[in-house]
């Protein structure tokens, strides 16, 4: 776990507890990210105070050069990116498939297409502009799962209007034809470099990053327990108790009692 300075803080009174807020760096072509999303939401249904918990999902690149158009196989993609053979990208991605297993995911990098993800990051902005956080995780949820379990081709903006529909835009007022017009022209671009930006003033060098109140943050897809540490200590920092009065007098623990 580790410690953030704070960037920007706003100090002032708050009537009842002081929500959350843990913003969250992924890439939708990071396999970690799906499962680090997926440990998260464990942690945080188990929360007790979840419902003072918002969560917002940001924009990371892990390839920001990768050609734009129809996606490639992802085992092409990477052989050439990181120079390995095939038989050991292969190998890891059966690792990585047998971890996602463990998390009621099923990969399939045999049909994943590699693809340049900057489109459905904007996506992913516009779905919380018009739907707000539950939209925005909807969305990832469906273009992560498009990816690594369906083998659909994100880099095609039909899949993605497609893929935008399946996860609400249309009800959130948002028809095809709105979401192709996003994807014709630059509409967040501004958004997900912006993301980027904080993601290098934080540090940030490989997702998923999570960040509570952008003071205290862990990285990697973590076991749930440790997101439930992040939560719980995030909550204390924001909510502490202050005990009044003399702390030496007489009190009862809870194996013994000063009479």
């Amino acid at each position: 776990m580790t410690t953030l300075r704070t960037l920007d803080h706003v100090d002032g009174s708050v009537v009842g507890p002081r929500p959350l807020h843990v913003e969250v760096w992924s890439d939708i072509a990071c396999p970690w990210c799906f499962i680090g999303k997926r440990r998260f939401a464990s942690a945080l249904a188990e929360f007790p105070h979840r419902a003072h918990v918002r969560v917002t999902w940001r924009s990371y690149e892990l390839s920001p050069d990768t050609p734009t158009g129809p996606g490639r196989p992802e085992v092409d993609a990477l052989v050439e990116h990181k120079g390995m053979p095939a038989d050991r990208v292969r190998e890891m991605f059966a690792h990585v498939t047998a971890v996602a297993a463990g998390e009621g995911l099923a990969y399939d990098f045999d049909r994943a297409l590699a693809f340049n993800t900057f489109d459905a990051h904007r996506l992913v902005h516009v779905a919380a502009e018009a739907g707000g956080a539950p939209l925005a995780d909807a969305l990832v949820e469906t273009l992560f799962s498009a990816h690594f379990e369906h083998g659909r081709d994100l880099g095609d903006p039909a899949t993605l209007v497609e893929l935008a529909a399946a996860a609400g835009m249309g009800a959130a007022g948002l028809s095809d034809d709105d979401v192709r017009e996003v994807l014709d022209g630059d509409r967040a671009a501004d958004a997900v470099r912006a993301d980027e930006a904080q993601a290098r003033l934080l540090g940030v060098t490989g997702v998923p990053f999570f960040v509570v109140d952008r003071r205290i943050a862990v990285s990697g897809a973590q076991p749930a327990a440790v997101f439930t540490q992040l939560l719980e200590a995030g909550w204390r920092e924001a909510n502490p108790l202050t005990v009044l009065g003399d702390a030496d007098a007489a009190a009862c623990t809870d194996d013994s009692c000063a009479i």
